[in-house]
């Protein structure tokens, strides 16, 4: 089974975070990093001050339903250091972003261990973060809208890695 880790990057919406977890266990997600300024469930050690964390954690939890207590998940501040991390722990890490270079997801077949990085809902992935990727997926659209919200991209992908032969 393919061990498949999300690194949710620079997320505003705290219920697209929720979604995200529920998705991630639903779908055997081993770790969900939320990187950036993505907000993340209320924690032991919390640093921020309690009645806003208490209030991230309660948008959070109103699409995660126990999913943010269910599925691991962890906050880190540096992006680069949590890439090359992975890459050392030999992670495929793939942007899931329209790019020039970028392959069509229902063609790639996805290695054992596969990273996905998602990244913000309007402005998606900054360059310099794609180029850190060892790939950069796209999910094609056959409509007239130019994306999918982050959540139902993330759903997508992760069936494809979860189950492609």
């Amino acid at each position: 089974m393919r061990s498949i880790i999300i690194i949710a990057h620079n997320l505003r919406s705290t219920h697209n975070v929720g979604s995200l977890l529920r998705t991630a266990d639903g779908l055997g997600v081993e770790k969900v990093y939320l990187t950036g300024y993505t907000p993340s469930p209320q924690q032991v050690d919390d640093v921020r001050l309690p009645h806003i964390a208490q209030k991230v954690h309660r948008n959070i939890s109103k699409t995660a339903l126990g999913a943010e207590e269910s599925q691991p998940w962890e906050q880190r501040a540096d992006i680069s250091a949590l890439i090359h991390e992975l890459k050392m722990q030999s992670y495929t890490v793939a942007a899931l972003e329209q790019w020039p270079t970028a392959r069509d997801i229902s063609t790639y077949k996805p290695p054992a261990k596969i990273a996905l990085i998602l990244g913000r809902e309007v402005e998606g992935l900054e360059p310099e973060v794609i180029e850190r990727c060892d790939i950069q997926l796209v999910i094609p659209m056959l409509g007239s809208k130019e994306s999918f919200n982050v959540v139902q991209a993330a759903a997508m992908a992760l069936y494809h890695c979860r189950f492609a032969r």
